[in-house]
């Protein structure tokens, strides 16, 4: 992507994130700028997509500790009982990935389970702060957070400072009313004769103007259009004023979960790296560098993806297409020319 920094903000503009925004904004705030969140001490059980207004399947997934994981982590966090989780969700969350639930309190999200999940695994309490995009880094800079989960991209000007286990690709994704036959299919001639709307501004934008330049070399175009807001982007899906809509993957999933029951359900058509076709990006957990935890938490998520329980959390959100097969400490991240 070409700002991985900007991910969190862009994420908001996505078709179904914008809408939520509105509606969540007056909760989030009341947290403050720095809210705590705590949780049970592991039980040995994590409950997955509480009082997500929809946006996931509400399960109770199996978590038992694992003492050879929970004896590689530094002696300090291991000592202290507790994994301190940074969520940068405030002023507004960014569903499905991070943001105050129905309930007014509750930290819900993809983020925050995964990180309760990795904890509980690990032995350890969960206590979740959530705060600013750059309050998180501040946090972890200052040692006040562990480890946070909220959707940071790897890239290689990040791991001067910071060192991470990947979780999760880093994705883009079309989405069409889902009785449309057309589908991505990763290749941009697919697109050709196409009408696509996409946010100005954003990564998304850049790459499909790539590819519209592609297409023009060939004789070919996509017509790329803009709308002033998320609601004009769904009302022209579905009243079949575009044909697709390219946006970040867990917005749509988002949208797609909140479409379902109405009479203009969407669908997935596809996605594509966010880092381009010449490398996947990885959203990875982030820690300081030298702290000793990307190890142990990669190998937990490790454990959490044989053991099926990682498949079953990204399933319950509507995330599974961009599941990896394995989480890797300071896996490749975006180059420093365009990170």
């Amino acid at each position: 992507m070409l700002r991985p920094s900007s991910l969190r903000p862009r994420l908001v503009r996505g078709v179904a994130a914008a809408t939520a925004v509105v509606a969540l904004v007056g909760s989030l705030t009341a947290c403050g700028g720095d809210a705590e969140a705590t949780g049970a001490a592991s039980s040995g059980k994590v409950t997955v997509g509480a009082a997500s207004n929809g946006a996931a399947k509400e399960a109770e997934l199996s978590a038992p500790v694992v003492e050879s994981l929970r004896a590689q982590l530094p002696a300090e966090v291991r000592d202290r009982g507790e994994l301190v989780i940074g969520v940068g969700a405030l002023p507004a969350g960014f569903p499905p990935l991070a943001y105050v639930g129905t309930d007014q309190k509750t930290l819900t999200g993809a983020e925050p389970d995964l990180g309760r999940l990795v904890a509980a695994t690990l032995g350890l309490k969960p206590v979740l702060k959530n705060s600013t995009w750059e309050n998180l880094f501040l946090g972890i800079d200052s040692g006040k957070v562990d480890v946070a989960f909220t959707n940071v991209t790897v890239t290689e000007e990040r791991k001067k400072k910071y060192e991470f286990a990947s979780y999760r690709q880093d994705n883009l994704a079309f989405e069409v009313l889902k009785d449309s036959p057309w589908n991505f299919g990763g290749d941009y001639r697919n697109l050709a004769g196409r009408t696509v709307a996409v946010s100005a501004g954003t990564n998304q934008e850049k790459i499909l103007l790539e590819w519209q330049k592609k297409l023009q070399a060939e004789g070919k175009d996509i017509t790329v259009k803009y709308f002033p807001d998320a609601n004009s982007v769904a009302l022209a899906l579905s009243g079949k004023k575009i044909d697709a809509y390219f946006g970040p993957n867990p917005s749509i999933a988002y949208h797609i979960t909140q479409t379902a029951s109405t009479s203009t359900p969407t669908r997935s058509a596809g996605s594509f790296s966010g880092a381009g076709e010449s490398l996947q990006g990885l959203i990875a957990a982030t820690a300081k560098k030298d702290s000793g935890l990307a190890k142990p938490v990669a190998e937990t998520l490790n454990h959490l993806i044989k053991q099926g329980q990682y498949g079953k959390l990204l399933e319950a959100w509507n995330l599974s297409n961009e599941a990896v097969t394995a989480s890797e400490v300071n896996p490749p991240g975006l180059p420093l020319t365009n990170s």
